[in-house]
């Protein structure tokens, strides 16, 4: 009796190694896909590498619960020897990945309980759990409920419609205002809205350039007469002396400034 469960228990190690095998193979496949091929990958390959994996799994599931399986769980494993030196046999045996077995490692690898850690805040999460009444506990999963249901309308909506209501909503919400765009193009090419001249003023002699500006060609004359009021001089030849006015008194003497008009003097400058 006792040997044949050990020929039992053996040919369920073999077949469940076997089926690992294939979990481990189909999960290379899928890695090496996702950093080699990812730009050649669909969705629909990304979803039967997944089916893939779960119909392995589930394989995998009904095998451990099957009658003729021997429960695992009652098996215990006994390390009859621990070293620090490297095993080659163990490490061609699990592909490299446990060289040593050693007493650092072996409470990770043949651990049969959480650690201590991980089990102490499953049971903080029980606690809590247990802590939420029946009325709490179905508002919350209405609530969750709802929010997938909104999520999973939102990705179903076809691209098509998105794209229509986002055009909806720029043609709805311009981002300038056309009048002050206008007016802008307006002051830019064609001086709507400048000044032409600056605000008439007193002209201090000696200064040149600081009487009104006149456009329309090349040079600017001014003409300041002393003991007078002030008088300017348009555009053209020169100015001709100021005849006597009255008999008895000299003419003032002229005095002429004469500035090119240089390229930044502009009709329109302030």
């Amino acid at each position: 009796m006792q040997q044949r469960e050990e020929k039992q228990l053996e040919a369920s190690v073999e077949s469940l190694i076997s089926r690992v095998a294939h979990v481990k193979n189909a999960l290379l496949s899928f890695i090496y896909k996702l950093e080699n091929e990812y730009e050649r990958l669909t969705w629909p390959s990304v979803l039967d590498n997944f089916a893939l994996l779960s119909g392995q799994l589930n394989t995998i599931n009904k095998l451990l619960k099957n009658e003729k399986t021997p429960s695992f769980r009652n098996q215990v494993i006994i390390p009859l020897l621990l070293s620090p030196d490297r095993d080659e046999d163990l490490a061609k045996l699990t592909e490299q990945r446990v060289p040593v077995f050693s007493h650092e490692i072996v409470p990770d690898y043949l651990r049969t309980k959480p650690d201590p850690e991980v089990e102490e805040q499953e049971k903080q999460l029980s606690a809590e759990a247990a802590r939420i009444g029946p009325e709490v506990a179905q508002k919350q999963i209405q609530t969750l409920n709802k929010l997938c249901s909104n999520l999973l309308e939102k990705l179903n909506n076809p691209r098509d419609d998105r794209d229509a209501e986002s055009a909806a909503i720029r043609q709805n919400k311009p981002s300038f205002n056309p009048a002050d765009t206008n007016a802008l193009v307006g002051a830019v090419a064609f001086g709507k809205g400048l000044s032409k001249c600056r605000p008439p003023g007193p002209v201090a002699p000696g200064h040149p350039g600081q009487g009104p500006m006149m456009s329309g060609g090349p040079t600017l004359q001014q003409v300041t007469i002393g003991g007078g009021s002030g008088q300017q001089a348009g555009m053209g030849g020169p100015v001709a002396p100021q005849q006597q006015g009255q008999s008895g008194k000299m003419p003032s003497s002229i005095k002429t400034n004469i500035k090119s008009a240089s390229g930044s003097m502009h009709p329109y400058n302030r």
